[in-house]
């Protein structure tokens, strides 16, 4: 039967008639809803992994130049928390910036006349970037390329990158040898 051609009788209409009816677009709406609760956490899951990836390799990055200016300049390079973009911090965390400096006189602070190589800005709320106790304020190159203590002692540690929380999370770590070498590790552990 050809639904185009115009028909005289009742039955031939109903049967030409497409569309759906409530019941079926009820039940698509449902499913459709269903796959979204689903699939919008995962989406944010993704978005926050990627800031996180993110934020990680800017600070490596920082580190790298910090290690690479060391060498070439034969003199000390550091990586400390700035909140202003010009000054060195010894409080809060690294979610507040940090800048990559020339350090001529070896003390990890920056002063008067050493250069600025790269700024960082502060990263947006509620992430958090901490490390443990050697590297809580800064981190120190020397012309060899490995980190090291104004005091001549190594330096090494791990910062952490994460979103705040009591439960475990996925966070990125970056670690620190005592040669200068950086690593970072995906796990899954709770914000400090």
């Amino acid at each position: 039967m050809n639904c185009s051609q115009p028909s005289r009788t009742q039955k031939t209409l109903a049967v030409c008639q497409r569309g759906f009816t409530l019941i079926e677009l009820l039940v698509t709406i449902t499913i459709l809803a269903i796959l979204a609760m689903v699939a919008v956490p995962s989406f944010n899951e993704a978005i926050l992994s990627n800031k996180l990836t993110a934020f990680t390799n800017n600070f490596v990055a920082s580190a790298h130049l910090a290690r690479s200016e060391a060498i070439k300049r034969n003199s000390r390079a550091v990586v400390c928390k700035s909140a202003t973009g010009d000054a060195c911090i010894t409080t809060g965390g690294w979610e507040q910036g940090w800048i990559v400096f020339h350090d001529a006189n070896n003390n990890a602070s920056r002063d008067a006349g050493e250069a600025v190589l790269s700024r960082q800005q502060a990263l947006p709320q509620p992430i958090r970037f901490t490390g443990n106790g050697p590297v809580a304020s800064y981190v120190s190159f020397t012309p060899m390329g490995s980190t090291q203590y104004t005091s001549g002692g190594p330096q090494f540690g791990t910062l952490t990158v994460c979103p705040p929380s009591a439960t475990p999370v996925d966070l990125r770590q970056i670690v620190i040898s005592s040669t200068g070498r950086l690593r970072t590790v995906r796990t899954k552990l709770s914000c400090p």
